[in-house]
């Protein structure tokens, strides 16, 4: 099909002004102004001194923002305007809420909250929060919906991430993003292609596998991408992630050394995704800062070749100068054709003019984005989602409710790593709902391992004389450059396990992670709240303490972790 034909279809359904506009457009650029169209790259700081350096090198198609304040946002986008000869992609991972593009927005949920409600309509309320705050900064593309299944525990980027281990489950949630995050008039991202989250280990560390044979793949991601591509999604994201099984099918001589990410792959991104699954919109690489890309082959080479083999936006830049230069080089070495490069560049601005960009439109304003980023409607959402996700796995029968009146003498073992760069939440989360419990009117003291070897502990009966319950508040959320999301207990031999949990009642709360059973498999009463929102730690202890509101969550995933000693 003829590209100026398939930009009239779904999901740009241009008519024929936007057709002009897309030709005239191209038809204006000089060959630097062509090859700069074809990188999206990463504003750090938002600053016009960051975009100046950016201009001084190429015109971009856009860039994404990665955290500002309301106001640096609404800077930038005016002066990105004023800048740029074509209208600018502003993207962000809004992935969870406003909180992915401005630091004041609100955070609904992880996507695991969401779809441990049970209720699609959750999962229309954060593309509806996700468009509305996004909008009203300057942003017209969403890095998501994360429509990734967490088939491997182990995994330790997807996790929370997504919306669970179910396949329905992230079709029904995915689209349900799509549809508004899109009427909000933002582009919707799926991500990430082929599918993360069969293998164990990270796409940002190392070029990662979906080891499904091609028959399972159809049933379960080609199901989901199908699903969110009808529903109109205008772009997908494709991972640094290898699917072998398909790429044998369609290129059957292929040697196994020879196998490359989606990112880089011409099998995947034209064979399976444009030919097999049907899209016609615009796809861009994952970040290919990530190590994922890197390794998989020399970077001048892989600059280019991820447009010759199918992308239309290469995403970020190692080093802007450096990658300019290696995609000018395809293009006048013909590694990009002619061709190709007419028809990434006619997808990136036939995505430009289905979003109306093109069009005379308001720019934000400081009054307008904060009248909306925040809004009392988000946070009411926000605590709704709360309240219907926190999770109670096992119960041990007496324990709950918990009161001052029953459990005055608190021993409380908190569990947190470091704020990570992207994904993670704050640390302190353990402080907070300590404070929390002390709010309450219970004594928590704070666990301290002995400081001595094993044969000098403090005795098992101090701790059954001196405390009513234990508590563990675990917060170890998932983030980039990182290989495992486990426990590591402390010394002397894991002081801090749960060596009382036969003595003493004993209940675990975690807060951003699942899988933590696999680390104390025979605690008896867990509690899965998948994100430390202030909302959510509310929602926990007023459902410990039998409040207004019972456990509603169901887990979207399974929280044993296949093994049968953690249903104990």
């Amino acid at each position: 099909m003829d590209i100026y034909e398939a930009i009239r279809k779904k999901p740009f359904y241009l008519d024929d002004a936007g057709v002009d506009w897309v030709k005239d457009a191209l038809s204006k650029m000089t060959l630097e102004e062509k090859v700069g169209q074809l990188f999206l790259l990463c504003a750090t700081e938002g600053t016009r001194e960051e975009f100046d350096h950016m201009f001084s090198v190429m015109q971009p198609c856009g860039v994404m923002y990665r955290l500002f304040d309301i106001e640096r946002a609404v800077e930038a986008t005016a002066y990105l305007k004023q800048k740029s000869k074509i209208p600018m992609l502003i993207a962000s991972n809004l992935e969870k809420g406003g909180n992915g593009i401005v630091t004041e927005g609100t955070m609904l949920g992880s996507p695991m909250a969401i779809a441990a409600t049970g209720d699609v309509e959750m999962a229309r309320k954060l593309g509806r929060l996700c468009g509305r705050e996004g909008a009203a900064v300057g942003a017209n593309w969403a890095f998501a919906p994360i429509i990734d299944i967490d088939y491997n525990f182990r995994n330790p980027i997807t996790n929370t991430r997504t919306f669970g281990s179910n396949p329905d489950t992230v079709r029904d949630f995915g689209v349900a993003y799509v549809e508004e995050v899109q009427k909000c008039g933002l582009a919707a991202s799926i991500k990430h292609f082929p599918g993360d989250g069969c293998d164990e280990r990270d796409q940002h560390l190392v070029t990662s596998i979906n080891d499904m044979d091609c028959e399972e793949w159809d049933r379960t991601f080609g199901k989901v991408y199908r699903a969110c591509i009808e529903a109109g999604a205008m772009t997908v994201m494709v991972g640094h992630i290898m699917q072998p099984a398909w790429t044998k099918r369609i290129n059957p001589d292929i040697a196994d050394e020879d196998i490359l990410p989606a990112s880089l792959s011409e099998e995947l991104k034209i064979g399976l995704l444009r030919n097999h699954l049907g899209f016609n919109g615009l796809i861009v690489t994952d970040a290919t800062v990530m190590a994922g890309f890197t390794i998989a082959m020399p970077r001048y080479k892989a600059v280019p070749h991820a447009i010759a083999s199918g992308a239309d936006i290469f995403l970020f830049s190692r080093n802007i100068e450096e990658d300019f230069t290696y995609m000018m080089d395809g293009v006048k070495s013909g590694i990009i054709s002619p061709k190709r490069l007419e028809e990434a560049l006619v997808r990136i601005l036939a995505l430009k003019a289905a979003l109306r960009l093109h069009e005379d439109r308001p720019l934000p304003t400081l009054e307008s984005a904060r009248a909306i980023i925040g809004c009392e409607e988000h946070r009411a959402w926000a605590k709704e989602c709360a309240d219907k996700s926190v999770t109670l796995v096992k119960e041990q029968p007496g324990v709950l409710p918990i009161t001052p009146q029953r459990y005055p003498r608190i021993l409380y073992c908190p569990i947190e790593g470091e704020a990570g760069y992207v994904y993670t939440a704050k640390a302190g989360v353990c402080d907070e709902f300590k404070k929390r419990l002390e709010d309450k009117g219970f004594k928590v003291t704070t666990f301290v391992p002995s400081k001595t070897n094993e044969n000098k502990v403090t005795p098992h009966s101090y701790y059954r004389e001196n405390f009513d319950l234990v508590i563990y508040c675990a917060n170890l959320a998932t983030k980039s450059n990182q290989t495992t999301v486990r426990i590591e207990w402390q010394q002397p031999m894991g002081a801090n396990c749960p060596h009382y949990l036969n003595e003493i009642p004993t209940v675990f709360v975690s807060v951003e992670n699942p899988y933590h059973l696999l680390d104390v498999p025979r605690i008896k009463t867990f509690i899965n709240a998948y994100c430390s929102l202030p909302v959510v730690l509310d929602a926990i202890i007023d459902k410990l303490m039998q409040g207004t509101s019972a456990f509603k969550g169901k887990s979207p995933v399974d929280p044993f972790c296949g093994k049968w000693d953690t249903r104990l």
